[in-house]
């Protein structure tokens, strides 16, 4: 059959056997190898406690990111709670947690933690179940924690508004799913000579094809491209974030997806953008370690410093990157105090070098952090 006889690929004649050209692939497939292994290299030198933070802040991302790319939003000081609580990191106080929060967080971390365990379709409607623990997606109750039964038509990807929707992508009939998921869980735990970070691409395509959820079923497929990934790196500690890739990259994404099933089984296009996201992923995450030291190396040089509870708080909120300016009034609403007391702890760190002055010129003066702690304080 040819692809201009189907119109998605999971009803071409020869679906699943996916091609792709490995010589095409081999030069960026390399180039992640390579960064990969840079960022092993500097995580080993920077010590357990930097390690487990650098890990804390790629699965957040991971939870976040992978949630906002269907437009729900999380609470980020809940998602970081939850993920420390879990890993042993200490953050100080924890902020609240809502089930919701710890289910999405309990899918990531099993899928990332617990990658070389077998995936069964218990495991998947475990994620599933977790994802969703009210039985409700929004105001719609769902079918939880097993495959969608397409009573209320094709399961469909679909936007714009009521009577002039767009279908971009309908999945396999539900009858077909029992069939489908068993040769898709095979192929998953079966072990193979395929590049492992071209598995990583491969399944996560292959899951969101298949779709086979009422809802959740980006994020699930996404959760399984980080099982991949965590059996690719060969550790099931994260410090990278694809999904937080994904994100940044979201309309990219999509036309990529859309594109892919409805094309033919040949995905080298859609192996070279995985991979180009990967490579960004990475590079995104050597930043990320460069904040994590510099936090570490800022704690450092104030050990000893006579700092009170509000200028901790402060200071960490700007470390984490602060929204917008921080200027005195802000400073007031966030540490609860007075504004006299606000600026007194402002210019007490302005004399020690901690704050100083931003350049950029406005309404109200606003702060930020010195290039470095002062020696002597």
């Amino acid at each position: 059959m040819n692809s201009g006889d189907y119109t998605y690929i999971w009803q071409a004649s020869d679906w699943p056997e996916w091609r792709y050209d490995l010589a095409a692939l081999a030069l960026p497939l390399a180039a992640v190898s390579r960064a990969q292994g840079l960022l092993l290299g500097r995580l080993a030198d920077v010590g357990m406690g930097l390690r487990d933070q650098a890990c804390l802040m790629a699965l957040t991302e991971d939870v976040v990111k992978s949630s906002e790319i269907e437009g729900e939003l999380l609470n980020v000081a809940s998602v970081r709670s939850s993920i420390a609580r879990r890993l042993g990191v200490d953050i100080g106080a924890l902020a609240p947690v809502d089930r919701h929060v710890e289910g999405v967080v309990e899918m990531v971390l099993d899928a990332t933690a617990n990658c070389l365990a077998p995936v069964s379709e218990a495991r998947l409607s475990g994620w599933h179940a977790a994802l969703f623990p009210t039985g409700y997606s929004g105001l719609v109750k769902i079918h939880v924690g097993g495959w969608r039964d397409d009573a209320a038509g094709p399961m469909q990807v679909v936007s714009g508004p009521v009577g002039r929707q767009r279908v971009h992508f309908e999945a396999p009939p539900a009858a077909r799913l029992p069939l489908e998921i068993q040769r898709f869980l095979a192929w998953v735990n079966t072990a193979s000579n395929e590049s492992p970070l071209l598995r990583a691409g491969l399944g996560h395509l292959w899951l969101v094809t298949l779709h086979p959820f009422d809802d959740g079923n980006g994020r699930i497929a996404r959760a399984l491209g980080d099982l991949l990934l965590a059996r690719a790196d060969g550790s099931g500690q994260r410090f990278y974030s694809l999904s937080g890739q994904i994100q940044r990259e979201r309309k990219a994404y999509y036309e990529m997806l859309e594109r892919t099933q409805k094309g033919s089984l040949e995905v080298t296009e859609w192996l070279l953008w995985f991979l180009a996201s990967l490579q960004r992923a990475i590079d995104q995450a050597h930043a990320s370690l460069d904040g994590v030291l510099f936090r570490a190396h800022f704690w450092q040089r104030l050990a000893g410093a006579a700092l009170n509870e509000r200028q901790v708080k402060l200071l960490n909120r700007l470390l984490d990157g602060f929204d917008g300016k921080l200027t005195s009034s802000k400073w007031a609403a966030i540490a609860k105090c007075s504004p006299d007391t606000a600026l007194r702890d402002i210019n007490d760190l302005l004399a020690r070098g901690v704050l100083r002055k931003s350049a950029a010129q406005g309404r109200s003066t606003s702060y930020e952090l010195g290039a470095a702690p002062a020696k002597d304080i």
